[in-house]
């Protein structure tokens, strides 16, 4: 071998490092094979080596358990996983969650991960929020108006009581007739009887749609002697059955000096009794900043079935008695009285 040769094999062992340098030190992390980019959850970009596969096929987990696996071409990263925690495994009496503070944590138990969501920031990096779901219904969060729920009522319509299909023990149908007892079937006839064709409709109120509209029941509106007693009263037109042939309306009685507690016929075109309405069982609303306090009912009225008109007015045995709140301070009586302030509104439709 010359000389001249032997200088040149330095300079052909350099060019080699220097090009194996290239090849190895000069890309980047991230394009080197055996290595994955991921995100943490602050959106800090880092570098792990592929773990080596076991003997089952399944990979080495404890560098990517909270990482984020991110392409080299810059495409939306897929969702991180949490760090996991150790839930409870067993439960006692000491331990064991209370219903509603579960539900108030979006029922995430103790040691469970918290759901989270991954978002990009104004500089491009992923970012990672936990939140508590919100366990609340639509109709807890106002977006949708809660189901109309009948109040409960004696109603009265013409017609025997219905037998029951299993009588007690020694039921005799002619019991109440041998002792000279009206039944509660006679209750309807009785009250016919003294209502309502003589009523005057010349101080009817008409029906108000789309809103709640006032009924007043003062010391100078009409009175009537029904069969529970002298009354005063207020006539209201139903909405046409064309237009609401069956509906829910719900009546509204305000504390002025005590609270009219009403009972409710509605007759047909002829001013004869359809249907008798008493003894609601009415939800009594204390006052608040905006409003007085009141008693307040969902009610059914049946235009298309003949019902034309309604009548509001109180019993005698209703004007008697009073109603009775329990608060702070002990028991607190509220008187019932002769009139009232009355609010009609149509709530519902079949």
């Amino acid at each position: 071998m010359t000389r001249k040769a032997c200088r040149q094999i330095p300079m052909v062992v350099a060019l080699a490092a220097v090009l194996v340098g290239c090849q190895l030190g000069g890309s980047p992390t991230s394009e080197r094979e055996g290595y994955f980019t991921w995100v943490d959850e602050q959106g800090r970009v880092r570098y792990s080596p592929i773990p080596e596969k076991t003997s089952d096929g399944a990979r080495d987990s404890e560098a990517g358990s909270a990482a984020m696996p991110v392409d080299s071409s810059g495409q939306e990263p897929a969702t991180p996983t949490p760090p996991a925690l150790q839930p409870e495994e067993e439960y006692t009496l000491e331990n064991y969650p209370d219903a509603e503070q579960l539900a108030r944590d979006g029922y995430v138990r103790p040691g469970e991960p918290r759901p989270y969501f991954t978002w990009r920031d104004a500089e491009g990096n992923i970012r990672v929020s936990y939140y508590t779901p919100d366990t609340r219904t639509d109709v807890q969060k106002g977006r949708v108006q809660p189901p109309v729920e009948i109040t409960s009522a004696s109603i009265h319509q013409p017609g025997a009581a219905p037998v029951p299909e299993a009588p007690v023990e020694g039921y005799d149908p002619d019991a109440m007739a041998i002792l000279g007892v009206d039944e509660e079937a006679s209750f309807f006839s009785q009250f016919a009887k003294s209502c309502c064709q003589s009523l005057s409709t010349r101080e009817r109120q008409s029906w108000i749609s789309g809103r709640e509209f006032e009924v007043d029941i003062g010391d100078a509106s009409e009175h009537h002697d029904f069969a529970t007693g002298t009354s005063p009263f207020a006539l209201v037109a139903l909405p046409d059955a064309r237009q609401h042939p069956d509906f829910v309306f719900r009546l509204r009685s305000f504390a002025r000096d005590g609270l009219f507690v009403p009972s409710l016929a509605f007759l047909d075109e002829e001013l004869r009794p359809v249907r008798v309405v008493t003894d609601m069982a009415m939800e009594f609303e204390p006052e608040s900043w905006h409003s007085r306090a009141y008693l307040q009912a969902w009610i059914p009225a049946f235009p298309a079935r003949g019902e034309r008109w309604m009548v509001i007015f109180t019993r005698a045995e209703d004007r008697d008695s009073q109603t009775v709140l329990e608060t702070g301070q002990g028991p607190q009586s509220i008187p019932h009285v002769t009139t009232g302030e009355l609010g009609l509104e149509l709530v519902a439709e079949d």
